[in-house]
């Protein structure tokens, strides 16, 4: 869990992208610093590749197709950055991580170098005549463990967002919702290097757009459109219309889209119905083996599967020492509602709570 408070910042409106990035990044600049300074993924591989002059066209390529699809989400980066007084390389590196890692040359990483599986996240989803509800555990490296924060921010032109977010990037890499009834979570899969395209639009920039969708058709055709460096798998929901969709993408264009019915469905860090040449990973495995022998009849069989460590080497709830679980949110399309839970989620503990009814996503709950 959370070792700290989990703090909330309203932002805005804001004059410019800049100025958003800027006021977050002063904000959480000693957060920022702190988490780049434990995260060894940082420090043992981002940061001596960046360094080397053979990492100059991957970052060049990067940024030049980055800032040209997203320019304004790369003003607020720039804007993270400068006020939180990092350099912007380094900010840069953090949120570009997935679509770097991949292409340094095994022989430049340490010994005993960290692996990048870091985002082992898991949802379990449903649609049925009783209930509509989104369960998702934010998994990550011990390194974020304290590191991460709520932004609710406004934008000039309306839209109000609420996201998770990992100190120093974009929001976000997890899960939010805004006031066009629209949010979504996310789970990392794991493409083979062959899958991943080189320079690429990285895909916290995609979900960054993602906050800022209006429908599900706007949210897929983001997906479908951009050229994404690396896949993702998005579980995206959309309040007005009563549907959650998850949505596998790899590089190249190629999209699967999963209508959410009455059969609750699980989802760790595999693709499940994309075609795509991706790594094994045992830690994904196991839990789907684990969630396919729990019940799913109800909400709170849901956040007792989501709590289970029944299996000690990969249990779905993680407490480390590597992998934790940071948090869980629930969204529940009936009641309008989105619970940040901190602890093991069938405790149901909520730090926040977020109505969807109103158009400004209000809070009516912390602790």
């Amino acid at each position: 869990m959370e070792s700290d408070e989990l703090e909330m910042f309203r932002v805005g409106p804001c004059q410019s992208s800049y100025e958003m990035g800027f006021l977050i990044g002063r904000r959480f600049s000693q957060m920022i610093r702190s988490r780049l300074s434990r995260d060894r993924i940082f420090q043992d591989q981002l940061l001596p590749w960046a360094l080397d002059p053979q990492s100059k066209p991957l970052i060049e390529s990067l940024s030049n197709n980055n800032r040209k699809e997203f320019p304004l989400y790369w003003e607020e980066l720039v804007g993270t950055a400068e006020g939180s007084g990092v350099p912007f390389l380094h900010i840069m590196l953090i949120n570009f991580r997935k679509e770097i890692l991949p292409f340094i040359p095994e022989k430049k990483r340490a010994a005993d170098a960290v692996n990048d599986n870091d985002i082992e996240c898991s949802d379990i989803l449903v649609v049925s005549d009783s209930m509509a509800f989104v369960a998702h555990n934010e998994d990550a490296n011990i390194a974020l463990l304290g590191h991460t924060y709520l932004i609710k921010a406004t934008l000039s032109n309306g839209t109000t967002f609420i996201a998770y977010t990992c100190a120093g990037e974009l929001p976000s890499c997890a899960f939010g919702f805004n006031n066009q009834g629209m949010g979504f979570t996310l789970n990392a899969v794991p493409p083979t290097k062959d899958e991943i395209v080189s320079g690429g639009i990285g895909r916290n920039f995609i979900s960054r757009d993602l906050l800022e969708a209006t429908s599900m058709d706007e949210a897929i055709t983001t997906l479908r459109t951009v050229e994404t460096s690396a896949g993702h798998s998005y579980n995206l929901i959309d309040l007005k219309a009563r549907r959650i969709c998850n949505v596998e993408t790899a590089s190249g264009h190629r999209i699967s889209i999963r209508e959410i019915g009455r059969d609750p469905f699980f989802h760790a860090n595999m693709y499940l119905h994309l075609q795509v040449n991706q790594a094994r990973d045992e830690n994904s495995i196991r839990r789907l083996k684990r969630a396919d022998a729990l019940a799913k009849e109800s909400k709170d069989d849901f956040l007792s599967l989501l709590g289970d460590s029944e299996d000690a080497e990969f249990p779905i709830y993680m407490t480390g020492p590597t992998l934790y679980t940071l948090c869980t949110v629930t969204i529940d399309l009936d009641a309008r509602t989105m619970s940040v839970l901190r602890g093991n989620p069938c405790k149901g503990e909520a730090c926040h709570v977020f109505s969807l009814q109103s158009s400004a996503s209000e809070q009516i709950y912390t602790q």
